[in-house]
C-alpha cells in the first residue's frame, strides 16, 4: 500500500512540476487555383502531416475549392479534409480585394458588403469539403478591414488567424470584434526557410527559446504558415496575373513557373524535418485552430460589480484583466457581459464643463437601452440637443463627480498607424493606403482583450 501511495505522490509531483503547455499552430493559405501543380502540393502536404500525426489548418479560397471539385481532385479534397478546414476569401486576388472595397464603407454597410462578396465562397468551401463550419478566416495578403468581423460571425466563423501588423496584443492570442484572434505574434512566428537547409538548426533553436519564454509566462502559442504553391512554384500565382490591381480575363490567366522536382523535394524535406524537430521540443503540442480554441477560456467575462468597473475606467479606458473596455462600461452601467463596440466614432458636440445628476442619468439610460437592445455600445449619448461621444461619456460616467471628462481611449494603441506600408501588397493598386480602415479599427478596439489559456 505504501508503494502505491509513493507512486501516486510521484505522479502528482510530476504533473504539478510540468512546464506550462506551448501550442504550435500551423496553417496554410490554400489559394492557387490557376497552377494545377498546386493541387499536388495540397495532397502531398496533407498526407505528410497526417503521417506525422499533425493536424494543420488549411485556409481555403472559395475558388480553389471549386477548382478542386471541377478537376475531380477527390484525392486532394479527402486528404485536406483530414485536417482543419478554414476560409481565405472567395477569390483572393481578383479586384477589388477586401481592403479596396471596404475602404470607404462604414461598419454596418461594410459587413454587408463583405458578406455579399465572401459569403458564397465560404458556403462553397463547406459544401465541397463536407464540413458544417469553418474554423477561421484570414485575409488575402494584407487586404484587411474590421468590417469583416460582423460578417464572419454571421457565417459562423469564430476566429481570425493570419499574420500582419494591423492589430495586435502582446504577441499572443486575443479577443477582438467578437472573434478569437491569432495574429501579429511577432517573435512567436517561427517560419523556417524551406530554401536553405543550413538554417534549420538555428530556426529550431529559436523556437526552443520562444517555448521557454512562453512557458515562463504560463504557456501560449507559436505559429507558422506556408502556401502549398510555395513548394511547387518559384513565383506567386496572383502576382503573375493580378499585380497592382490588374484584372485580365480568365482565358488570359497564366500559371506560375514551376520549381524543379529536386527543388520541390528539398522544400518538402526541410519542412518535414522542421515538423519533426518541433514535435520533439518538450512541453509543446501541435494544435490546429479548431483544436486550439478549446484550450482557451471563452470570451464571456466574469462578473464584476459596477463600482469596480468604474474604478478601472477612471484609471484608463482600456481592457483590464478579463474585461474589454466595452465590457467595463456595460458593467459600470449595470449590464455586465459580452459587449460589442459602437459602429462609428463621433466627436462630442457638448462643450459644457458640467452635467446635472438628471442629465447624467438620462444619458446613462440612453446607453443602457442601446446595450440591452443590441449588446453593443452606442456611438454617442444626447445631452439635451447636444451629444457626448461614447468615450467622453465613459469617462464622465466613471468619475461621476458632476464634471465632464474627455475620454482618452488607451486601447487605440493596439491598432497600427501606418496605413500605407501595412497595406502595401503586390495585388493592391499602386500607392494604396487605407487610413479609414484604421479609424474603424480603433473604434472596434473597444472590444480588445487578451485571450486566456484555461487553467
Amino acid at each position: 500500500m505504501l508503494w502505491i501511495m509513493s507512486l501516486a505522490a510521484l505522479a502528482l509531483g510530476m504533473v504539478m512540476s510540468a512546464d506550462p503547455k506551448v501550442y504550435i499552430t500551423l496553417w496554410f493559405d490554400t489559394e492557387d487555383y490557376i497552377t494545377p501543380a498546386d493541387d499536388e502540393a495540397c495532397l502531398r502536404l496533407a498526407k505528410d502531416l497526417t503521417a506525422r500525426g499533425v493536424q494543420a489548418t488549411f485556409k481555403i479560397v472559395g475558388e480553389k475549392a471549386r477548382v478542386l471539385e471541377q478537376r475531380k481532385r477527390r484525392d486532394a479534397i479527402a486528404a485536406l479534409k483530414r485536417h482543419d478546414i478554414a476560409y481565405h476569401s472567395d477569390n483572393h486576388s481578383i479586384p477589388p480585394t477586401p481592403a479596396v472595397y471596404l475602404r470607404k464603407l462604414g461598419m454596418v454597410e461594410g459587413a454587408e458588403e463583405f458578406l455579399r462578396r465572401e459569403g458564397p465562397g465560404a458556403r462553397d468551401t463547406m459544401r465541397i469539403f463536407g464540413v458544417k463550419s469553418l474554423s477561421t478566416y484570414g485575409q488575402p495578403g494584407s487586404s484587411w478591414g474590421p468590417q469583416s468581423h460582423a460578417a464572419l460571425r454571421k457565417l459562423g466563423i469564430p476566429s481570425y488567424v493570419d499574420e500582419g501588423r494591423h492589430v495586435g496584443l502582446d504577441n499572443q492570442p486575443f479577443w477582438y470584434g467578437g472573434l478569437f484572434w491569432v495574429f501579429n505574434l511577432g517573435p512567436n512566428s517561427i517560419r523556417v526557410d524551406i530554401e536553405d537547409e543550413s538554417k534549420l538548426a538555428a530556426t529550431v533553436a529559436r523556437a526552443e527559446e520562444r517555448v521557454r519564454a512562453l512557458q515562463a509566462k504560463g504557456g501560449g502559442v507559436l505559429h507558422f504558415w506556408y502556401h502549398p504553391n510555395e513548394f511547387v512554384t518559384t513565383e506567386f500565382w496572383d502576382g503573375v496575373n493580378f499585380s497592382r490591381g490588374a484584372s485580365p480575363p480568365r482565358e488570359a490567366w497564366k500559371p506560375a513557373k514551376l520549381r524543379t522536382p529536386e527543388s520541390s523535394e528539398r522544400a518538402y524535406r526541410i519542412f518535414n524535418s522542421y515538423i519533426d524537430r518541433l514535435k520533439a521540443i518538450p512541453g509543446t503540442e501541435f494544435a490546429s485552430v479548431a483544436q486550439l480554441m478549446p484550450k482557451y477560456a471563452s470570451a464571456a467575462p466574469p462578473p464584476i460589480d459596477a463600482e469596480r468597473a468604474k474604478a478601472f475606467l477612471r484609471e484608463s479606458i482600456d481592457h483590464r484583466g478579463d474585461w474589454s473596455a466595452a465590457e467595463l462600461l456595460a458593467a459600470a452601467l449595470g449590464l455586465p457581459g459580452e459587449t460589442m463596440a459602437p459602429t462609428a466614432k463621433r466627436e462630442s458636440t457638448y462643450h459644457g464643463t458640467a452635467l446635472s445628476p438628471a442629465q447624467l442619468e438620462t444619458a446613462a439610460a440612453q446607453a443602457r437601452r442601446v446595450i440591452r437592445e443590441t449588446r453593443a455600445l452606442p456611438v454617442e449619448v444626447w445631452i439635451d440637443s447636444e451629444t457626448l461621444s461614447i468615450g467622453d461619456f465613459a469617462a464622465t460616467f466613471a468619475h461621476g463627480d458632476g464634471r465632464v471628462h474627455r475620454g482618452a481611449l488607451a486601447f487605440e494603441k493596439y491598432i497600427a498607424t501606418d496605413a500605407c506600408r501595412n497595406f502595401n501588397w503586390v495585388i493592391h493598386p499602386e500607392g494604396f493606403c487605407a487610413p479609414e480602415l484604421y479609424e474603424l479599427a480603433r473604434v472596434e478596439a473597444w472590444t480588445i482583450k487578451p485571450a486566456k489559456l484555461k487553467k
